[in-house]
């Protein structure tokens, strides 16, 4: 997501509070919100698969992942 979203995103909600989103402006708005969401989830997805959990013994293992039912997956 670049700088330049982001600043749209914080201006039309300045807009919104101001005076108001025609609807075009709020579809707009909805999908940048969307795009920079997915952005950061994907960001902390990458900074979860880099990082390992080291037991008693010194052994490195990455994190298990698990499903959106809070169940482990192998």
């Amino acid at each position: 997501m670049t700088q330049e979203k982001i600043n749209r995103i914080n201006a039309l909600t300045r807009k919104a509070k101001a005076e108001g989103l025609s609807p075009e402006e709020t579809a707009e708005r909805d999908a940048l919100r969307r795009e920079y969401v997915a952005a950061v989830k994907a960001s902390l997805v990458g900074h979860l698969d880099n990082t390992y959990l080291v037991d008693e013994k010194g052994n490195k293992r990455p994190l298990p992942r698990k499903d959106l039912k809070g169940e482990t997956k192998p």
